[in-house]
């Protein structure tokens, strides 16, 4: 199969809103960790204790998710690099590659959206345990 050089190019509308939302998950657990290291040092509240470990997984998981893409991104950079100089088949090689970079970012962010969940959970039980 032969792509175009406009097959990749068609990414990078989808890839802004993608390092948008990576970029709002970013500030919203950064701010979070602000939050809770402030109610830990206030309370040594064990809730607060809980989140730690979770606040650190999603914090990797935003960073391999922002690094995954970044390399997605550069991929189809190369990938209209290689097309525009005529060599279509590697240029089909790394446009697939970075598909592949981008699928693992995507998947990345699932992951990091359940670890979310479970952390909101430990939220809830402590609410529903006063």
């Amino acid at each position: 199969m032969n792509i175009t050089i406009t097959t990749p190019a068609l990414l990078f509308p989808a890839i802004s809103v993608l390092f948008l939302a990576y970029t709002n998950r970013f500030l919203a657990i950064a701010s979070r960790i602000r939050e809770q290291h402030n109610l830990f040092n206030k309370t040594q509240s064990p809730v607060a204790k809980k989140q730690i470990e979770s606040l650190r997984q999603r914090i990797r998981f935003i960073i391999a998710m922002q690094l995954l893409a970044v390399i997605g991104i550069i991929g189809c950079i190369l990938a209209m690099g290689l097309i525009f100089y005529g060599v279509q088949s590697y240029g089909n090689i790394v446009f697939g590659i970075s598909m592949v970079f981008i699928v693992l970012s995507l998947l990345a962010s699932i992951s990091e959206l359940l670890i979310s969940t479970k952390a909101l959970n430990i939220e809830l039980e402590d609410m529903e345990a006063k």
